[in-house]
């Protein structure tokens, strides 16, 4: 880690920069460690005096945590990080509360993050919470939360802000060793020992998850597989989620799960292949342009599902076709691929017919679709055994009937 060199000048004096001289603030400073090599300086609290200090990344978090652990130490580690500061407070070694600045650790954003608070009863008790009011007692008074939840709120709030920690790659951190009693904190029992072996799990796990999660703001949206031998859990998550109209962050607001289970469950969906992740949420299609894109989708699915199993290339010769399309088929597929199923964007499609007369945008998608299933019956034709080729021509005739209903057209 680059650090910052102080120097002393002739007259014994260190001049600080302003980030660090804000941070410390004109109280006098004391000597607590020094040699030839060191020299840690601090404020001459009673009760209170810093017995540890270093930098993240020299130190690992679970090294730490292990440390105070083992030798059953009591009092205060506060961390300064890039993003904001924490603290752990111990007492024998247990961790028995932690307090963050980080706005998204704050009890009111968890008690929103899972669901218990709605966001205006949250910011109106903001209004009126003091110093001596907090906002917890504030939430609990109007009846808004009840004392167990607010209980479980903050014990997800503890264990949240130390699971983070797990993150954090640099910064410093500085342990005060003190007795917890005149402390205005709850109490709670946590066996440190524990947290650390949750916490590295919880290192693993999240970045597997992330690589099919992608990102908390995606819009998981529900596939064509059936729910088969799913928990509790993962068939309210799917039941929110099929739509693709709310985000991961929100679904698992609006189930009620704390973000790490939440992850867990939409990781597990994404592997049973009953959910996707799209970057935007996924707009509904009404009317008669829904209507003859969900047809023609569902024998475009039919197809790659066929051809594919016998031409690997059959999805890179479809979109090569898609960007070689004459006018006016070009117009309504321009900037169209196949997905992973063969279908295809039906809000993409509708993007590139705005403008147009209700009549004109139906003509014009059923005839570029009707294109486009034409040039895939020729690949039907020429990987597939006659007889197969058949049956799904045959299916391909009547999908091309009831759209020609649809539209009004009967040539």
């Amino acid at each position: 880690m680059e650090t910052e060199k102080i120097y002393i000048d002739k007259l014994g004096q260190v001049a600080l920069n302003s980030e660090l001289h804000e941070l410390l603030g004109d109280d006098p400073l004391v000597n607590l460690s020094c040699s030839r090599r060191h020299l840690v300086l601090g404020r001459e609290e009673e009760g209170e005096r810093v017995v540890m200090a270093g930098f993240l990344g020299d130190m690992l978090i679970p090294d730490l945590l292990s440390f105070f652990n083992m030798f059953r130490k009591t009092g205060i580690l506060h961390f300064n990080l890039a993003a904001g500061e924490k603290s752990l407070y111990f007492q024998n070694g247990e961790i028995v509360f932690a307090t963050s600045n980080f706005t998204n650790e704050d009890i009111g954003e968890i008690l929103f993050a899972t669901g218990m608070v709605e966001r205006d009863a949250l910011q109106h008790a903001r209004g009126v919470s003091t110093g001596r009011t907090t906002l917890g007692k504030v939430l609990v008074e109007r009846g808004v939360v009840s004392p167990k939840d607010l209980w479980l709120a903050v014990r997800t709030q503890v264990e949240g802000i130390v699971y983070q920690l797990f993150t954090a790659e640099s910064g410093s951190f500085a342990f005060c060793a003190k007795t917890l009693d005149s402390e205005q904190i709850i109490r709670l029992s946590m066996s440190t020992q524990n947290i650390i072996m949750e916490g590295l799990r919880r290192q693993d796990e999240g970045a597997l998850f992330m690589r099919k999660i992608i990102s908390l703001e995606h819009f998981p949206r529900g596939t064509d597989r059936l729910p088969a031998d799913l928990s509790q859990a993962e068939k309210k998550f799917y039941t929110y989620s099929r739509s693709g109209q709310v985000s991961a962050l929100d679904l698992f607001r609006k189930c009620g799960m704390r973000e790490f289970d939440g992850m867990r469950v939409l990781y597990a969906l994404l592997e049973k292949r009953m959910l996707a992740m799209e970057e935007q949420a996924v707009t509904e299609i009404g009317g008669d342009l829904g209507q003859v894109l969900m047809i023609y989708n569902s024998v475009l699915k039919a197809i790659y599902g066929r051809v594919t199993k016998e031409f690997a290339g059959f999805s890179e010769e479809i979109n090569l076709f898609l960007g070689d399309l004459p006018q006016p088929y070009s117009f309504v597929l321009r900037d169209v691929e196949l997905k992973e199923d063969g279908t295809l964007d039906g809000n993409r499609v509708v993007q590139n017919l705005a403008g147009l007369e209700e009549g004109d945008k139906k003509k014009l998608l059923a005839d570029a679709l009707g294109e486009l299933v034409h040039m895939e019956l020729l690949a039907v034709r020429r990987e597939l055994e006659t007889a197969q080729a058949q049956a799904l021509i045959v299916r391909v005739q009547e999908i091309s009937n009831r759209v020609k209903a649809l539209v009004g057209r009967n040539d």
